[in-house]
C-alpha cells in the first residue's frame, strides 16, 4: 500500500458504505430510522444516488487526479440530487430526525468533496 492512499483509506471506504446504505434505503423506503417516499420513482432516484456514491468512494481508491475529479463531480451531483428528491417530496421532512438525517448525509457529502479537494496534492 502506498503511503499517499495508507492517508485516506478510511474516506473511500466509507464513501463506499454510505452508498450502498442509501441504495438499500432507497430500495426498503426504509432504513435506520430513514425514510424516503413510497413511490417507484424515489426508489430509482435513491438507488441511483447511493450508487453514484459508492462508485466515487471506488474512484478515490484509484489515486489517479482524473478519477478522484470525477469522484469530486459524482459527489456535487450526489448532493444535487438529495437537493432535488427533498424539493420534489421524495425525502419527507415530517420528523426532526428525518429532517437531522438527510441535513447530516448531505453535509458528509459535501465534506467528502471538500476533503478529497483539499488532498488533491496526494493523488497522482
Amino acid at each position: 500500500m502506498s503511503h499517499r492512499l495508507a492517508a485516506i483509506p478510511a474516506i473511500p471506504v466509507l464513501m463506499i458504505l454510505f452508498g450502498l446504505a442509501e441504495a438499500v434505503t432507497a430500495l426498503t423506503h426504509h432504513s435506520f430510522g430513514v425514510h424516503i417516499a413510497d413511490e417507484d420513482i424515489a426508489s430509482y432516484a435513491g438507488a441511483a444516488i447511493g450508487i453514484l456514491y459508492a462508485a466515487s468512494g471506488l474512484l478515490v481508491f484509484t489515486m489517479n487526479r482524473i478519477a478522484v475529479a470525477g469522484a469530486i463531480v459524482l459527489l456535487l451531483l450526489i448532493i444535487a440530487g438529495r437537493i432535488v428528491m427533498l424539493l420534489a417530496g421524495l425525502y419527507p421532512i415530517d420528523t426532526t430526525r428525518q429532517i437531522v438525517a438527510l441535513s447530516a448525509g448531505t453535509a458528509i457529502a459535501a465534506g467528502f468533496a471538500l476533503y478529497i479537494g483539499l488532498q488533491w496534492h496526494r493523488f497522482e
